[in-house]
């Protein structure tokens, strides 16, 4: 017996409905806006597709295997993921292009800016929803994240979870080191100034840092999903400190729109 596949099913349901409804379906706004002419799905400006828990250190694992640098290391693992998951959106998480995903190694084409693992978590703040929510605020959470803790994890249940050797690690990666910032160069730097390393040593550090910055994003959006309210990484005190005078609508002082931290570039007053 002749089978068919989810989409051919969905176009053959489209087919049948067309023919009894005239021209009113092919004029649907709902269904103009997620496919394209040939009926499938496609990715618009502001589509949010339904995140489901996954296992982080699965996917921390998976990250970790991936090559093409950190932005895609994230972005892809966690899509890939999603898209053999039980999401209802599963079918439309394995039609993201993560490709595009591929532009944020070091810095963004090895300019040394954002970091790709920022830049990956920002990409999927704007596209997930959880319970029907909008997933924006772990971007921030991410970012603290990478601005204060020591980084990659080292405990031995990480390092052995995602496959990769104590001994190895230790002589490739060294200590773990704050970034203090999002930019790859602050991050980077610090970490080979304390292990008296080079930028072209990275390799193993980098590849762990994103692994660790993925199981974090997923354990927070597990608790998400689970209804719980997450702030495990809020602004420091010295950014909220700041933050009571430098607004986005202060006039006395300086006008501010950021949650980085303040100090790695700025001294107090």
């Amino acid at each position: 017996m002749k089978t068919l596949n989810r989409r051919q099913a969905i176009n053959r349901i489209i087919g049948i409905s067309s023919v009894a409804a005239g021209s009113a379906l092919v004029a649907n706004p709902v269904i103009a806006a997620v496919t394209s002419s040939s009926g499938d799905w496609k990715l618009e400006v502001g589509t949010r597709l339904a995140y489901t828990k996954l296992d982080p250190m699965a996917v921390a694992k998976r990250a970790y295997e991936t090559s093409n640098g950190c932005m895609y290391q994230v972005f892809d693992g966690i899509i890939k993921s999603l898209a053999e998951s039980n999401s209802p959106d599963a079918d439309k998480f394995a039609q993201v292009p993560t490709a595009m995903a591929h532009y944020g190694y070091a810095g963004m084409l090895g300019e040394g800016t954002v970091c790709g693992n920022i830049n990956a978590a920002g990409m999927l703040a704007n596209l997930l929803s959880i319970n029907g929510e909008p997933a924006n605020a772990f971007l921030s959470q991410t970012m603290r994240f990478y601005e204060t803790e020591m980084l990659p994890l080292q405990t031995p249940e990480f390092i052995s979870g995602i496959g990769a050797d104590m001994a190895e690690t230790l002589d490739q990666v060294g200590k773990p080191t704050a970034a203090n910032s999002i930019l790859c160069h602050s991050s980077i730097s610090l970490w080979a100034s304390e292990n008296g390393k080079s930028f072209s040593e990275k390799g193993m550090r980098c590849k762990q840092l994103s692994a660790s910055v993925v199981y974090e994003l997923i354990v927070m959006l597990n608790k998400a999903f689970d209804g719980e309210t997450v702030n495990d990484h809020p602004v420091s005190d010295v950014v909220a400190s700041c933050q009571s005078c430098h607004t986005a609508e202060s006039t006395f002082a300086p006008s501010v729109k950021t949650n980085m931290s303040c100090d790695t570039c700025h001294g107090g007053h």
